[in-house]
């Protein structure tokens, strides 16, 4: 007899449970808050930058036909009738003969065409406060343009600068100060709500008891949302009891939270509640998916919430929330799931599988042939050190029983990692 749930091929269950997202809304935030956030519309600047022509250098703006003969044994003298200062509007303007002292930012006065680095003068490095002198020679010459950076040399007005759905990083919130922003539209961060089912869980400091281990899974996946950019609202250990689950779900979800996370409660057991409070109260979508470490994974609805169901297994919670959880809350944060940074590598030892899609922990690192791998230690489900070992997950895909050494296989290298 046929399983009520058969295995879900990978692919086809993370294309089933992609669909069920969307983006959230748009909110405004302060600029000094957007770094990292998603941008959620376009960006287009009201303002040239520059906003006029400034000197790109301390020196002396010049009319560069003024300075075309000028050398070190032919200095040309100008008359200063002008100090300039960055944050200024020069008044006046600059006729034949003339110069004005300038400060690197300060805008260009009228009839100069150049700029002339103080280096390149008499005049020297003068220390601040120092008052702009009488009159300056000039040892080197300037061509039209020479050291000013004209308006709108950098963005023009009606240009779009960002466009929507990208990743603020640091330079561009700096874009951002620049063209005068305060509030800018980003996507909404999903707010994930994490519980924790199960009897046998104490949480870290209590009195270790016999038959009881400490709760562990809720720090990684806290750690793994927010490394992705959603906020965590933790509902802690849960017993394992049908209207401890549902009450605790009913008060995740009055709170507002976008998504429901868990792990463990969702296999075949006896005292795993909280596949049955979904079957009863909530909506099944899928259960069981072909892959290892992993399989019995539960996604549908609470009361219209996302529900993903994790295993409990440490390793098995962890490559479920890469594979399927970090996809989903990408999208609802205005992204695009990025594929898998994957590389062939080759295997320094034999490995065997069950036959499902598996994700075995890895160490790589440069040989003299490219990239290899060897596992590290043994591959358990419940065996959180050898993940914390590993840099990478060696993908065997389904089907695959037997890879030997020497092989080319495919590696997931861990985010952050480049080798």
């Amino acid at each position: 007899m046929n399983p009520p749930y058969p295995l879900t091929p990978i692919a086809e269950a993370l294309e089933r449970l992609l669909a069920e997202f969307s983006p959230l809304n748009v909110e405004e935030i302060a600029l000094e808050h957007s770094a990292d956030r998603v941008l959620a519309e376009e960006i287009v600047s009201q303002i040239d930058l520059p906003a006029f022509a400034n000197s790109s250098m301390d020196g002396f703006a010049v009319r560069s036909a003024d300075v075309a003969e000028a050398a070190e044994n032919w200095r040309v003298t100008l008359k200063v009738v002008a100090d300039i200062p960055a944050g200024t509007h020069p008044e006046g303007r600059i006729e034949p003969g003339q110069a004005a002292r300038i400060m690197t930012g300060a805008a260009i006065p009228e009839g100069a065409d150049a700029v002339v680095p103080v280096e390149d003068t008499d005049i020297g490095i003068r220390s601040a406060g120092t008052v702009a002198p009488q009159q300056v020679q000039i040892c080197h010459p300037a061509a039209p343009g020479a050291n000013l950076r004209p308006r709108g040399q950098d963005v023009r007005t009606g240009e779009t600068v960002l466009t929507p759905r990208r990743r603020l990083r640091p330079q561009d919130v700096g874009v951002l100060a620049m063209l005068g922003m305060s509030q800018i539209p980003v996507f909404r961060r999903p707010r994930v709500g994490i519980l924790s089912p199960g009897d046998e869980l104490l949480h870290p400091g209590e009195t270790l008891q016999p038959g009881k281990i400490y709760e562990s899974n809720s720090y990684v996946l806290k750690g793994l949302v927010t490394q992705c950019g959603g906020n965590v609202y933790s509902l802690g250990i849960i017993p394992d009891d049908f209207d401890a689950v549902r009450n605790s779900l009913d008060t995740a979800v009055e709170s507002g939270v976008d998504c429901l996370l868990s792990s463990g409660g969702v296999s075949v057991g006896a005292f795993d509640f909280v596949r049955a409070v979904l079957e009863r109260e909530g909506e099944l979508t899928l259960w069981r998916v072909n892959m290892r470490p992993g399989k019995p994974l539960a996604f549908g609805r609470y009361r219209g919430v996302p529900y993903f169901g994790l295993p409990g297994n440490p390793v098995s919670a962890y490559v479920g929330y890469q594979v399927f959880v970090k996809p989903a809350l990408t999208k609802m944060m205005g992204l695009n799931p990025m594929p898998r940074l994957t590389r062939q590598v080759r295997l320094l030892e034999a490995i065997e599988s069950d036959g499902r899609e598996s994700y075995l922990r890895a160490h790589a690192s440069i040989g003299p042939d490219g990239w290899e791998v060897n596992l590290t230690g043994h591959q358990g489900s419940g065996n959180l050190r050898s993940l914390v070992q590993a840099n990478a997950l060696v993908i065997v895909p389904a089907d695959i029983t037997y890879l030997p050494a020497g092989t080319q296989a495919e590696a997931w290298f861990f985010d952050g990692f480049s080798g």
